[in-house]
């Protein structure tokens, strides 16, 4: 449960907001009577958010947001404010808070910036798994496990401004993921965020998307079309594979980003556009520049603050956490309970180059969670062609395990023992005197790969035979992983619908 700090010096409010979040079942809240005795509690605790009075005695609000955003700047803080005092909850947005709650409280608008916050916050702790990296004076701030609290305060600092903004970085890295953090957590949050892929654009209907067009502007404009810029107004225009935007639409972005206006296809009037604009992509700007592509000013003026996001392969460091993060997800959409992932699976992801970048460890992810059967992710839910390359045996990852006691005892009751086809048995006698038999095999069959899938298809056989023909069970009872189970049904050419009434 979200754990919220509420700090008022009117016990009547505090226990007001308090009432109003608890009731929504997913805020366990706490009560601060100043600034003082919230900053002690913030350090005491573990708060995702603190909601701030202005007006406090010892301690008042601006003055103790300052100092919680210093011992945390990942935290999040709301100002309640009275109308009189509005100018200080402006001046604590632009000090960090994420926004301001006009009194009286209402319980509606209340909830709704508490989830709006939370949103924005759920996004930069996504970003820092990601680990992006700032370039800012030849300096690189890598947002690894060590410097997490670095990538907070990139994203604060960005929050502060409205400049371009330039992410780069190899495709699946989250670009998009930056850049629906910076604008949540931005004064254009409450804007919307519109994405466009550039690449994915016809160069004849570019300006018109970007701009719009009046009606009758060309053959085939049957009516007025609202572009881009002006359906983003008030909020951010996000560009991706922003290299792949043809050159002349470079000069009329270059115009529209210094003027702040735009003029749509066959109009005369002049648009006055008030849009935070981030690029992203992942072609060599520079080298394009050289070769005349992408033009050398609007390079300059979207390059004002880059973000470089680091290829997956560059910190495989940071690949259990990012596993983590995947897992809590999928248990949530596909209802399972898986708790990590098989050291030994974890090594082959280590090995791999991941060209996918996060995008195929997520993909990878989400495979092995539908082919996993037991608690943690192992190697027999990764897929093949990842194995391959990273050096697995797939003949050695599928021998098959021996089954569980309960299932040696079951299929010995309804099947007697399993024996290599072709090999004569033998009786032995145990302790007890009882006969066990045993399988022999002649000096002229010693041949391993051919006893070996001999075994495994009367394994098989057995096993679908026990359970009925049903996959599932037959793979969680036998020990073997379902992967496994039906690429070997395929190979001896069986058919599990055979054993159904067996």
């Amino acid at each position: 449960m979200f754990k919220v700090l509420v700090c008022d010096d009117d016990s009547g409010l505090r226990l007001s907001v308090k009432n109003t979040l608890a009731a929504t079942g997913k805020y366990q809240v706490d009560e601060a009577f100043d600034g003082l005795d919230a900053l002690e509690k913030v350090k005491a605790n573990q708060y995702g958010m603190v909601i701030l009075d202005v007006d406090m005695p010892r301690m008042n609000g601006l003055e103790a947001l300052k100092a919680i955003k210093e011992h945390d700047p990942s935290m999040i803080v709301l100002i309640l404010t009275a109308y009189a005092t509005i100018e200080n909850a402006v001046k604590a947005v632009r000090d960090g808070a994420y926004h301001y709650v006009q009194k009286p409280v209402k319980s509606e608008e209340l909830i709704e910036m508490t989830d709006k916050a939370i949103k924005a916050h759920s996004l930069i702790s996504d970003i820092a798994a990601s680990a992006p990296m700032l370039m800012q004076s030849g300096r690189k701030i890598i947002g690894n496990t060590a410097q997490m609290q670095k990538v907070f305060n990139i994203i604060n600092r960005l929050s502060k401004v409205d400049t371009p903004v330039l992410i780069r970085g190899a495709s699946g890295t989250g670009k998009e993921l930056v850049a629906r953090a910076i604008h949540h957590n931005s004064s254009f949050k409450d804007g919307k965020f519109v994405a466009i892929n550039c690449s994915a654009i016809p160069e004849n209907l570019f300006e018109s998307e970007l701009f719009g067009h009046e009606k009758g502007a060309f053959t085939g404009a049957d009516g007025r079309k609202i572009g881009k810029f002006q359906y983003a107004e008030g909020g951010t225009l996000f560009l991706d594979e922003m290299g792949d935007m043809p050159a002349l639409m470079q000069v009329k972005l270059l115009r529209v980003l210094q003027e702040k206006a735009f003029t749509p296809i066959g109009s005369n009037r002049e648009i006055e556009s008030n849009v935070r604009v981030i690029a992203a992509t992942n072609r060599p700007l520079e080298d394009m520049i050289k070769k005349g592509t992408f033009r050398e000013d609007l390079y300059y003026r979207l390059n004002v603050m880059p973000i470089f996001l680091p290829a997956l392969k560059e910190r495989k460091g940071d690949l259990p956490r990012l596993i983590n993060l995947f897992i809590k997800k999928f248990n949530g959409t596909q209802g399972k309970s898986i708790t990590g992932i098989r050291p030994e699976a974890l090594g082959v992801l280590e090995k791999y180059d991941w060209p996918g970048n996060i995008r195929e460890l997520e993909n990878i992810i989400e495979h092995a969670f539908i082919l996993e059967e037991s608690p943690m992710l192992g190697l027999s839910s990764l897929p093949e062609p990842l194995l391959m390359a990273a050096g697995i045996d797939l003949d050695k990852l599928d021998t098959v395990s021996s089954a569980t006691p309960e299932m040696n005892q079951e299929m010995a009751s309804l099947n007697g023992p399993i024996a290599t086809p072709g090999a004569a048995p033998a009786s032995t006698e145990t302790a007890s005197g009882a006969q066990e038999e045993m399988v022999t095999i002649g000096g002229d069959q010693l041949d391993f790969n051919k006893h070996k899938e001999a075994f495994e298809k009367e394994f098989i056989i057995k096993a679908l035979t026990t359970f009925k023909g049903r996959i599932n069970q037959t793979a969680l009872h036998a020990n073997i992983p379902k992967k496994t189970l039906l690429r070997k049904i395929e190979k001896y050419g069986i058919n599990a619908k055979d054993y159904a009434d067996a």
